[in-house]
């Protein structure tokens, strides 16, 4: 089996894959001072409640926007799995995904796995909208290049500053929306800035980005943990595919092994 591990400012996602089938998968929280036997420990837990083992495992390929935590991972699966991994973003890799930007060796390999999972999928020009610490924007053009995109804040590093700079504000459960846009209360009235809030600024990026693949019309998809949350007030996003970069690992994974 496979296991594909997404490094994240916030949270690690973990998926296991049998072939090309994603059978289970874990969230976790990031934590940059973790050690490789503190890693395998919780691994080790995470498999068992699936009644899976590190002995199911035969292959690692990490993906990473935490370069501290890289060699943490690629020390567990030498130690404890039994195998050297494969690392998105080693300059030997083939992602299949000319790169077309000034500097390529800028891009977060995140955004590379979710181009190479899009494009698989949809084979034509995209935007995908990544819901993670940040709002990340990526483009696809129909042949399969990535050629550039947007970085915004993220609404959790949004709603923590808002938090930490005022007194009174309180912290919310934004999972539920809110009535309407104008709120009656604080509580409603904080959701309203956030989920409407980040939609408009999320639909405004998308036309103005869709504007420059003219006469192209892009396909819009959505990824990340606050996906689900924020596509029902971005309308643009035609559909949310959470295991995105999940997906591009494997997909990579199978390219390079």
């Amino acid at each position: 089996m496979l296991l594909a591990v997404d490094i994240g400012n916030t949270h690690m996602v973990l998926g296991l894959f049998q072939g090309k089938e994603l059978v289970c998968d874990w969230r976790v929280q990031t934590r940059r001072e973790t050690t490789t036997d503190e890693l395998a420990t919780a691994l080790s837990g995470l498999l068992l409640l699936k009644k899976r083992y590190f002995q199911d495992i035969s292959g690692v390929i990490i993906g990473s926007v935490v370069p501290p935590l890289d060699s943490v991972w690629c020390q567990l699966a030498e130690k404890y799995l039994g195998c050297t991994p494969l690392l998105v973003h080693n300059k030997k890799m083939d992602t299949g995904t000319p790169i077309l930007i000034d500097n390529p060796d800028e891009v977060g390999a995140d955004r590379i796995i979710n181009s190479v999972a899009g494009f698989t999928r949809y084979q034509k020009e995209l935007i995908i909208v990544d819901f993670g610490t940040a709002i990340t924007f990526d483009c696809v053009s129909g042949a399969g290049e990535y050629i550039g995109g947007a970085i915004a804040p993220g609404l959790g590093i949004s709603f923590d500053a808002l938090i930490s700079r005022t007194a009174k504000l309180p912290r919310i459960d934004i999972s539920a929306p809110p009535d309407g846009p104008i709120g009656k209360n604080t509580e409603s009235a904080l959701k309203s800035g956030l989920l409407y809030g980040f939609g408009g600024m999320v639909e405004g990026l998308i036309r103005q980005i869709s504007s420059q693949f003219a006469p192209s019309i892009p396909k819009v998809i959505a990824t990340g943990g606050m996906a689900k949350v924020i596509a029902p007030f971005a309308p643009s996003i035609e559909k949310v595919e959470p295991m995105l970069t999940l997906e591009g690992l494997q997909i990579l994974y199978d390219r390079n092994r």
